[in-house]
């Protein structure tokens, strides 16, 4: 199923999504396409935010879009991959039957499905600016994400079925 499609079905039972892509075998990059796809639409939601920031600050653009780029695209990737590695140690403390890989793909899937709502966040950053819309967006994404990362870790943490 091509990966918009499991998007929006991740929308409906990310339980179920997750069951799909834990079936179709171990493969790691998979799991780092989904890490780099959802670190690219992240730098892309910065945009509309940073050429506002860059009117209204008279800053320059290409710097701003820079620094964004380095930490979502180069460093945001290492600490997702360290907070799956940190998240796996604990998933196993408790009695989780988790593998390495799918904790990481639980984590990764859930950044990647929620990514909707992180350019709605960035579209709200560049056209309106800081305020309540904004606030609730961004509640709105983080509510989604720790929604699709619970269901996912679920059914990741009960081991092989």
């Amino acid at each position: 199923m091509p990966v918009t499609r499991d998007i929006v079905a991740t929308y409906r039972g990310p339980g179920r999504v997750m069951d799909r892509l834990l079936t179709m075998g171990q493969r790691e990059d998979r799991a780092l396409a989904f890490v780099m796809g959802f670190c690219l639409l992240a730098f892309v939601a910065q945009m509309p935010g940073l050429a506002r920031r860059a009117h209204l600050e008279e800053q320059d653009l290409s710097m701003l879009m820079g620094g964004a780029l380095m930490g979502t695209v180069f460093m945001l990737p290492l600490l997702l991959y360290s907070l799956a590695l940190i998240v796996y140690g604990a998933a196993r403390v408790f009695g989780g039957k988790a593998t390495g890989y799918g904790t990481r793909l639980a984590l990764f899937w859930s950044l990647l499905a929620s990514s909707p709502l992180v350019l709605l966040n960035g579209l709200v950053a560049g056209f309106i600016g800081k305020g309540p819309e904004l606030t609730l967006v961004g509640l709105a994404w983080v509510a989604v994400f720790l929604w699709f990362w619970s269901a996912t870790m679920r059914r990741a943490t009960r081991g092989p079925a």
